[in-house]
């Protein structure tokens, strides 16, 4: 009520009821039934009597109005207050789990544990753990049984991590991330509930009559409490969370100190690549590609090479993958592409360019025309250059890697499905999409001699090539012996160390040059 009174509304109250009590504090002073006596009797032909009456009414009429106002503000006061704290609780909840969510914790919206006295215990006040959980294959799940379903399985992966402790523990960071506070535990403790969190993940779920799975990533750290921000902790088990994603599904970790200067060299390494890319200095190289019947070369595979500015030579697997996480893989692949084509034009005219595309990138529907656009400012044709896909590129949205290839094959850009045998569903891609050549993984050529279930799977592959009236390329050739051996199965191409090294675009000239010479001598 106090609080009331000091609102516009409660001080107009106020000044009503203080009136009222002054007029009855006036009226008893000066001997009020005398007065009106008095009063009524000397003006009872003008209407005194009426005009007494009605003042009283008037008076009291105020008074219950005063009464009922104030009833009134209350009320609306105490919906004021619920509607504040439903607002309150959507902005600190997730709609679909009903989860605090990551401004509830950052609003430090923390557990209250406490024994059967209702007291916190020592040990979980000076202990607390933050776990965070990850889940892997969660975008399958989505184009299996559609987003409904994904969301049916979100519903269900909170329930069963709140069924583990207290449910005001768990926060949901939006997509697929949970965070869970933990108090009083041991590190063993600890140790045994990040592999119970990923047992309670990972069990089959049936939705619309799929038992689907996902897996799950675990992370966690302990928080030094008054030292630090809540937050801090939360951020060092992320870090341990994508450090245990990195080493496959389902897999926990504890933070290490190793894991953040893991980070800060990978942001290090971010920016000389934003820098190098601007500056295009990061190079192609070619790997020949030999035809195995005639000898000679039929074109040069480009693969990128990058030294940074202290000479250190940086793995394409490391520099390509940022690339794509931080967005600038267009930009890297449209200028390595640019340099490859510039480089193919002082090459025979038979010899083709093989160019490698990754499957982030075939998830941009302008893929095509950009290769096109390259092509055309560079003036190489179109016939000349041979876009290398791999299996798992084209899961991730079929209807638009379809799209891509029937317009690059339509401009006759030709089109390679490389480390056949590697990805998903192979039959099921070739069945589908319509491809030039197919590239057999070094995997299976470097143990195909020695290992008979990898010889058949050999054999199948060239067969079916045949069959398909598909070109075949065999990686990883080292050694004379598998060259023979890929020549007498009837293998078209073939690439590796034994034909060269990549090299840079002057030493590819050089190589070609030295091919036909050697060629024209053996003739």
């Amino acid at each position: 009520m106090p609080e009331f009174f000091r609102t516009r509304a409660g001080r107009q109250c106020l000044t009503i009821m203080a009136l009222g009590a002054a007029l009855w504090i006036s009226g008893a002073l000066l001997d009020v039934d005398s007065w009106l006596v008095s009063f009524m009797s000397n003006f009872e032909d003008y209407g005194a009597d009426k005009f007494v009456l009605a003042l009283g009414i008037a008076g009291a009429m105020s008074f219950i109005y005063s009464v009922l106002r104030i009833a009134d503000l209350r009320k609306e006061m105490l919906l004021r207050d619920a509607a504040q704290a439903r607002a309150d609780w959507i902005a600190t909840h997730d709609h679909l789990t009903k989860l605090p969510n990551r401004y509830a914790f950052e609003r430090k919206i923390l557990p209250k544990i406490t024994d059967k006295e209702g007291n916190i215990p020592d040990e979980a006040r000076n202990n607390v753990t933050i776990f965070s959980v990850d889940l892997d294959g969660f975008k399958k799940v989505n184009d299996l049984v559609g987003h409904k379903g994904g969301d049916v399985l979100l519903v269900e992966v909170a329930k069963r991590i709140c069924a583990l402790g207290n449910a005001d523990c768990v926060y949901r960071f939006g997509g697929d991330e949970f965070i869970i506070i933990a108090l009083g535990m041991t590190a063993a403790r600890e140790e045994w509930f990040a592999k119970v969190l990923i047992q309670a993940v990972t069990r089959p779920i049936l939705i619309d009559g799929f038992a689907v799975e996902v897996g799950a990533s675990v992370g966690y750290d302990r928080w030094s409490e008054g030292a630090e921000p809540l937050e801090d902790a939360a951020h060092r088990a992320d870090l341990a969370m994508y450090e245990a994603k990195s080493r496959g599904p389902n897999h926990q970790l504890v933070f290490e100190p190793s894991m953040q200067d893991k980070v800060a060299e990978r942001a290090s390494l971010e920016t000389k690549l934003r820098g190098a890319i601007q500056n295009k200095a990061i190079k192609t190289h070619y790997q020949p590609l030999i035809d195995l019947r005639s000898g000679s070369v039929c074109g040069f595979e480009a693969l990128a090479r990058w030294t940074d500015e202290d000479g250190m030579n940086i793995p394409p697997p490391v520099f390509i993958g940022i690339a794509e996480e931080t967005g600038m893989i267009t930009e890297l692949f449209e200028n390595l592409l640019t340099q490859a084509c510039s480089d193919a034009l002082a090459w025979p005219d038979h010899v083709r360019l093989s160019f490698n595309v990754s499957p982030v990138q075939m998830e941009d529907k302008l893929l095509a025309s950009r290769i096109l656009k390259v092509l055309a400012a560079s003036r190489l044709p179109a016939r000349r250059l041979e876009v290398e896909i791999t299996e798992n590129a084209l899961i991730q949205d079929p209807a638009i890697a379809a799209h891509i290839l029937d317009e690059l094959h339509e401009a006759g850009v030709q089109i390679a499905l490389d480390d056949f045998g590697t990805g998903y569903s192979s039959l099921a891609q070739l069945a589908r999409y319509r491809f030039d050549k197919i590239k057999i993984d070094k995997s299976f050529i470097a143990t195909c001699r020695e290992d008979e279930k990898q010889e058949k799977i050999v054999r199948a592959m060239l067969a079916l090539g045949k069959s398909l009236n598909i070109k075949t390329t065999a990686e990883g050739v080292e050694e004379h012996a598998q060259f023979a051996y890929l020549l007498q199965l009837g293998c078209d191409i073939g690439q590796g160390y034994l034909f060269g090294k990549a090299m840079p675009a002057a030493e590819a000239g050089i190589f070609i040059e030295s091919q036909i010479a050697s060629l024209a001598s053996t003739a």
